[in-house]
């Protein structure tokens, strides 16, 4: 499982098949303490072993979005929630499953991406008692 938390991170790190918010490149918000690190790519950038590892259907049409909450540098438990929503405000529930492996914590879901289309993402993030909300727009791309 060590290999699927590594493809996982090289994933959001790398991927530019779908394109970074132009706002924010880094990928992260700050809540005092708190990081939460978050990154969305198509399902086909990952290998056949890690999606099976991490019970993800391979498909052009489906995107997963990554999210890792650190506090103080150090992987935090959290309760992940959200939600993607097309032009037309049609909104699609994110299932956020937590992947714990040595040294890390991941929560990640999957969406359908049908077309080439900006989607706006809200995720909720609630560290003990703080909920923090993270807002971004993101133009998404069917794989090949």
């Amino acid at each position: 499982m060590g290999r699927l938390a590594l493809l996982l991170f090289t994933a959001c790190l790398s991927v530019t098949a779908m394109a970074a918010d132009a706002i924010k490149s880094d990928r992260q918000e700050k809540f005092g303490d708190t990081t939460v690190h978050y990154n969305t790519f198509n399902s086909t950038y990952l290998t056949p072993e890690v999606a099976k590892a991490a019970e993800l259907t391979r498909s052009k049409n489906q995107g997963v979005i990554n999210i890792s909450v650190l506090k103080d540098g150090k992987p935090q438990m959290a309760q992940v929630s959200g939600t993607v929503k097309d032009l037309t405000s049609q909104s699609v529930t994110l299932n956020f499953k937590q992947v714990t492996e040595q040294g890390a914590i991941y929560y990640i879901a999957q969406y359908p991406v049908p077309q080439q289309e900006t989607r706006t993402f809200q995720i909720k993030v609630q560290t003990g008692d703080n909920i923090n909300t993270i807002n971004f727009n993101q133009e998404l791309f069917p794989g090949e």
